[in-house]
């Protein structure tokens, strides 16, 4: 494939991948730095960050920032994760140099002028506020919370209100000189892009940012718990979750490939039992989330109060019947199929590919091509989904949260919790 990756002399690493039938570029700067890198007081402070970046710099307003990227088609964005946070843009072919100035701009010499981040602060509590509103975003919190209690990891990426209201402009400018070094960044473009004139534009613009060192962060430790809330809702969410693979474990495939075909379609057991045979529920479907050193397997579905206790014994059924027995070999063809069906159809988006070059450059510091990943996912066997089913539910206690069951949610989820175990 037509993807080449230079190191700057500072640590910065450039990609990109050429796809030249394409008349637009995404690129951005994808940082490893992220909520878990925060410590307790700063909670929060990664997305307020990400937040600040477009409020302007010494050489741009807000205003300038918004009026140059739109005055050629192009547009912003970022994004704040547990283990990254990424700046990104989607330009045409020819503006290149535009959109670098800018984000060169916004991470090496943002202003946090003191207007701008009260503005901004009040954002981003009308944008905590709104998940109050969401049964998903508290059922996740609440899943996170009891899965990696009192950790970093554990909390959510937005902060609190009280957080959220202590925070400085120094505080901001403090975090950016400790995690944001060129060592810990990626500059990842793919579309219609000339790599070393990429490389040229990020010795220029980037070439004088420090290496730095930061990316410490708190190894997880997975403990499991309930977590309840009693916050009235139309339907009640049941989320269980076990402790996975991370995405540098042996077995990350072998769990995607599980998840898909436990819960990851119309195909899926979940939704062939639960939702087709029995009518428990109009949504079920399960997911394989991964971090540098851990990651989780979880279970969401949603159903009306008066469901949810033969919810829960179906699906233990299911998890006990995954732990026994392989999967037929059509069913584990049909997972790997689409695993990789949606492996292929994401990369041809320009900035889904940008993104991965991004990630495996953080993780591995080597590119996987998908030829690789193809390998890897083939290579899973029907013992190994097996084992790993069994492994999931037996070897650490589950994680559970409960949303909208009123009084019976803490019943539900210790209803769960013990129908694990007891598988």
């Amino acid at each position: 494939m037509s993807t080449q990756t230079t190191r700057l002399g500072n640590g910065l690493r450039v990609v990109s991948h050429n796809m030249p039938h394409l008349e637009t570029v995404s690129l951005g700067v994808w940082v490893a730095a992220g909520a878990r890198h925060e410590q307790g007081s700063e909670h929060g402070i990664s997305h307020l960050l990400e937040h600040m970046a477009f409020k302007g710099t010494e050489r741009r307003s807000a205003t300038d920032i918004a009026e140059e990227i739109e005055a050629v088609g192009g547009e912003l964005n970022a994004a704040t994760s547990l283990e990254t946070t990424a700046y990104f843009a989607r330009i045409l072919k020819g503006d290149i140099a535009i959109a670098l100035d800018i984000l060169a701009d916004i991470l090496q010499i943002p202003r946090y002028a003191q207007d701008e981040l009260e503005r901004e602060r009040e954002v981003i509590l009308q944008e905590i506020a709104a998940t109050r509103d969401s049964p998903d975003e508290i059922a996740y919190e609440l899943l996170q919370d009891a899965a990696f209690p009192n950790q970093a990891i554990g909390r959510p990426i937005l902060g609190t209100t009280e957080s959220v209201a202590r925070f400085s402009a120094d505080d901001l400018r403090a975090f950016l000189a400790s995690h944001y070094g060129a060592s810990r960044m990626v500059l990842s473009a793919a579309g219609s892009v000339d790599h070393d004139e990429m490389v040229r534009h990020a010795e220029a613009q980037f070439g004088r940012l420090n290496g730095g060192v930061g990316g410490r962060f708190e190894p997880a430790r997975y403990v499991g718990g309930t977590r309840t809330s009693a916050k009235p809702f139309e339907q009640s969410h049941l989320l269980m979750a076990f402790a996975g693979p991370s995405y540098r474990a042996r077995d990350f495939y072998t769990a995607q490939v599980f998840s898909g075909l436990f819960g990851g379609g119309m195909s899926s057991r979940l939704f062939q039992e639960v939702r087709e045979r029995r009518g428990l529920c109009y949504a079920i479907y399960s997911s394989c989330w991964a971090l540098a050193d851990t990651g989780l397997f979880g279970i969401h579905a949603a159903t009306g109060p008066e469901m949810m206790s033969k919810l829960i014994e179906v699906v233990g059924d299911e998890l006990i019947g995954a732990a026994a027995e392989k999967p037929a070999d059509a069913e584990l063809a049909r997972a790997k199929a689409q695993l990789k069906a949606g492996l292929l159809m994401g990369l041809e988006s320009s900035s889904a590919r940008a993104e991965q070059m991004a990630r495996q450059l953080l993780l591995f510091d080597r590119l996987m091509e998908p030829p690789e990943l193809i390998e890897r996912i083939d290579a899973v066997t029907a013992e190994a989904v097996r084992e790993l089913a069994a492994n999931l539910v037996s070897a650490s206690p589950p994680s559970v949260a409960v949303v909208g069951a009123g009084r019976r949610g803490e019943d539900f989820a210790r209803m769960a919790a013990e129908r694990v175990t007891r598988a």
